[in-house]
């Protein structure tokens, strides 16, 4: 995997929204439900997601999107899904430009006119984000009332585009070692739980400064999922022997199969991946709202079939 550069949900399913990419190599399913804790306090699914396709055919690219409100503001839930329709809107709007074909050497300088592409709809998302709270909130409050994060994932024709503030990750499967998929993790985040009070969001006076950015080159990304930190403790593991974060192979790959072979009833994978973002094995880790992503590319072995 090559670098360019650096730079409300229903009590009942606690399902979003769902949908398929518009882009027919990428199929995407997401789902954000209520945790145990918003459960417990009547409160509403304060995570939210979204998708969309934008550029010329030919050279289509899929944003995905997710968000998680700051539990701790009131009105973090409209924040959370003002910032996905931001995000979808003025990624896909600013990055349609960008098209490399896959296969062909990167050129001079590619990857930072991509991070440029990205930093400038990150700025403008923030930037709209601030003006748009400010009038909702009117003389009752402010941006601060609407805090959430915002994890971005742009996949082009052999590229990746990553955008994130908060706690948010994303996890890249790609290539294989001994027959097994490869899973790499977007960003270096730390460990979870660690920082937590540091944690920025859109309505946070360094935003501009504390995003992050990836562009990845790799024709052989043909699985992603994006998550929200509720998701951390489950997805992510420290089994490398150095105390940094990795993506948990067994969740990664239990959670994509799904989409790599669907059985013949698409809802009842979703339902399958409801069951297990709300089952007593992972509240026991995060009480917190949960979102989880996931998009594949292209036909693989059959790794399993199913959730387990």
């Amino acid at each position: 995997m090559g670098h360019l550069s650096h730079g409300g949900g229903d009590e009942v399913s606690g399902v979003v929204g769902t949908g398929r990419s518009a882009a027919a190599t990428w199929r995407v399913h997401g789902l954000s439900v209520r945790g145990y804790r918003h459960v417990q306090q009547g409160l509403p699914c304060q995570d939210a997601w979204g998708q969309a396709c934008a550029g010329p055919p030919g050279a289509r690219i899929t944003v995905l999107a997710v968000a998680d409100g700051a539990g701790s503001r009131p009105r973090s839930e409209e924040g959370a899904h003002l910032a996905i329709r931001l995000a979808t809107s003025v990624f896909g709007r600013h990055l349609a430009s960008f098209t490399t074909a896959p296969g062909e050497p990167g050129e001079p300088g590619e990857g930072e006119a991509l991070a440029r592409l990205q930093r400038d709809a990150f700025r403008e998302v923030v930037g709209t984000f601030l003006d748009d709270t400010r009038e909702l909130a009117g003389d009752r409050g402010g941006p601060a009332d609407f805090a959430t994060t915002l994890t971005v994932l742009a996949l082009g024709p052999g590229w990746v585009g990553h955008t994130s503030l908060g706690d948010g990750f994303v996890v890249l499967r790609a290539g294989e070692a001994d027959g097994a998929p490869q899973f790499h993790l977007l960003p270096q985040p730390e460990p979870p739980g660690e920082y937590g009070n540091e944690t920025t969001f859109l309505s946070s006076p360094d935003a501009a400064s504390r995003v992050r950015i990836d562009c990845v080159r790799d024709d052989g990304v043909d699985g992603v999922l994006l998550s929200t930190d509720g998701l951390a403790q489950a997805a992510l593991s420290t089994a490398d022997g150095r105390g940094g974060p990795v993506p948990n192979r067994s969740f990664a790959t239990s959670v994509l199969r799904a989409l790599d072979r669907p059985g013949p009833d698409p809802q009842a994978d979703a339902d399958d991946l409801g069951a297990l973002l709300r089952s007593h094995r992972l509240t026991a880790l995060n009480a917190d709202d949960k979102t989880l992503v996931r998009a594949v590319r292209g036909a693989r072995r059959d790794w399993g079939r199913g959730l387990s």
